[in-house]
């Protein structure tokens, strides 16, 4: 899958930009960190979104999918209070790095602090599937090749991408056209044959061209999607076009 590159015929005029993703994950985090019930509330769907990349790296350190369970959960919790949080310098770019960089330092100096109070010592924790987390771990150990650190990176980018999928899919069912999104979806993320357009077509009542035109302005949609997702993970727009490179570099390493 590349949201670079395209084979459609026809110019199709892009859709606006999605004003959704004028905040930054950046500004979610300073919003945070000032104890606003928003902020905190956002940052709380973002943990939820992007939780399974830092248990990956998590769990390549430690040996039992408890503790890395229980590490997960207590490192989340740490940035939940306003000292972490206000620690964040988002001058230094990448949200993605402060994570990881914020996950390193927790682990190194906070594990022993943390672990006398289990899952929050007390504060709700948050409610994350680790059953589910571990199962796709398991799965995905074919990976065991990366590096901590690679492998972090790998999942953040794939988890950045089915974000971006999903809010595709929401886009088209509330336009009413959820069908067109699931016979198309491989033409979204692949290279597609004209029977399987033609396929797509008799599926939707529509002819192969028009199911071709169509996965082309969700392709274009993706696109867009995709950088406005990579944008809220940075504080500097000048820096969109490399972290795209360095994306596309990460999911074409073994």
């Amino acid at each position: 899958m590349n949201p670079h590159e395209d084979t459609a015929e026809e110019p199709v005029k892009p859709a606006s930009a999605p004003r959704e993703f004028a905040t930054t994950h950046w500004s979610l985090v300073v919003s945070a960190g000032s104890d606003s019930p928003r902020g905190r509330e956002a940052l709380s769907e973002l943990c939820h979104s992007y939780w399974y990349p830092l248990y990956v790296f998590v769990r390549r350190r430690v040996n039992s999918a408890h503790d890395a369970q229980d590490l997960t959960q207590a490192f989340f919790l740490h940035l939940f209070e306003k000292h972490a949080i206000s620690r964040a310098d988002r001058t230094r770019g990448r949200f993605r790095a402060f994570l990881l960089t914020a996950l390193k330092h927790f682990l190194t100096n906070e594990w022993e602090k943390n672990r006398a109070g289990k899952r929050g010592g007390g504060t709700v924790p948050l409610s994350l599937d680790f059953e589910s987390g571990e199962s796709r771990y398991q799965i995905e150990l074919t990976d065991t090749g990366l590096s901590p650190e690679k492998l972090f990176d790998r999942r953040w980018v794939l988890t950045l991408l089915d974000q971006v999928l999903g809010h595709l899919r929401n886009e088209v069912e509330e336009s009413g056209k959820g069908p067109y999104f699931e016979a198309l979806k491989s033409a979204i993320l692949g290279e597609t044959t004209m029977s399987e357009y033609e396929e797509a077509g008799r599926e939707l009542g529509i002819s192969a061209s028009a199911a071709k035109q169509a996965a082309y302005r969700m392709r274009n949609r993706y696109r867009q999607l995709f950088r406005a997702e990579v944008a809220r993970t940075l504080d500097d727009e000048s820096e969109i076009d490399d972290e795209m490179r360095q994306i596309m570099e990460i999911l074409r390493e073994n």
